[in-house]
């Protein structure tokens, strides 16, 4: 969340990071506070608005990575740093910055998947070729809940149901334990909202997940997808991931 930092800090931690594992480092950049006015106070000390600043902040970012020193300094770590920029959003202003900058772009479609369909659209039709990328990239968020009963996979994925409807309702809270039969106790509002913003998951068995994945692979054609799983049990939540990859090994950059 960039906006919560400055850009050299993040150039020296993430230049440390790439010089100690070379290769292996990305970094996505959003503009969002991550949480709420108190916290994004704490972070800056400011809640001054700049919608101008979030695109400087990432073109100072890369000028540190680049190596420039025009400001009479270099980032060290930093300077020289090969590590690939994403563009992270939720939202339309992400797709046509990303587009503009010609960064790959992730999407949050695992919880706020209403602009999907547009944001990619934006983002492909309107990409504009960098030093970094040539062509457009998009890498899209999915919950995927596994197990091996359709059943116990929709117990499992209640979890998630109930953390989202603690964090709509003001009263975030850590992830909850499965609750049986908790849909049903749901009033109709909350049920559509969870609906809406859940739209990306896919939940069930292995069949389902097998369906559900290759429909979702052909609906968007996404270059990379990211799967979350939060999932109570550990032991459950990493049963869920190798049944996913059992199902749909890891190829190319779709896994």
């Amino acid at each position: 969340m960039l906006p919560n930092h400055a850009p050299l800090a993040i150039a020296e931690q993430f230049g440390t990071l790439a010089a100690l594992f070379p290769g292996r480092i990305d970094l996505g950049l959003g503009r969002a506070p991550g949480s709420d006015q108190r916290v994004m106070r704490a972070m800056r000390r400011t809640l001054a608005s700049d919608a101008n600043q979030f695109p400087r902040d990432i073109m100072e970012l890369q000028a540190y990575f680049a190596g420039d020193d025009s400001p009479g300094f270099q980032a060290t770590p930093g300077a020289g740093s090969d590590i690939p920029l994403w563009i992270l959003g939720s939202s339309l202003y992400g797709a046509q910055l990303a587009a503009m900058l010609g960064l790959p772009y992730a999407f949050a479609s695992h919880f706020a998947p209403a602009e999907l369909d547009h944001a990619l659209e934006i983002y492909r039709s309107r990409f504009q070729p960098s030093e970094q990328l040539d062509k457009p990239h998009v890498m899209l968020g999915l919950n995927v809940f596994a197990a091996p009963t359709d059943a116990e996979a929709r117990l499992l994925f209640t979890s998630l149901q109930q953390a989202f409807i603690n964090l709509r309702t003001g009263h975030p809270s850590p992830l909850p334990p499965p609750k049986a039969g908790y849909e049903e106790t749901l009033e109709p509002r909350l049920a559509d909202m969870l609906e809406r913003v859940l739209r990306c998951a896919i939940v069930g068995g292995r069949q389902d997940i097998s369906q559900g994945l290759d429909s979702f692979i052909a609906a968007h054609t996404p270059d990379e997808i990211m799967v979350t799983a939060q999932i109570f049990d550990p032991v459950a939540r990493r049963r869920s991931y190798e049944i996913l990859s059992e199902i749909h090994p890891p190829r190319g950059q779709v896994g």
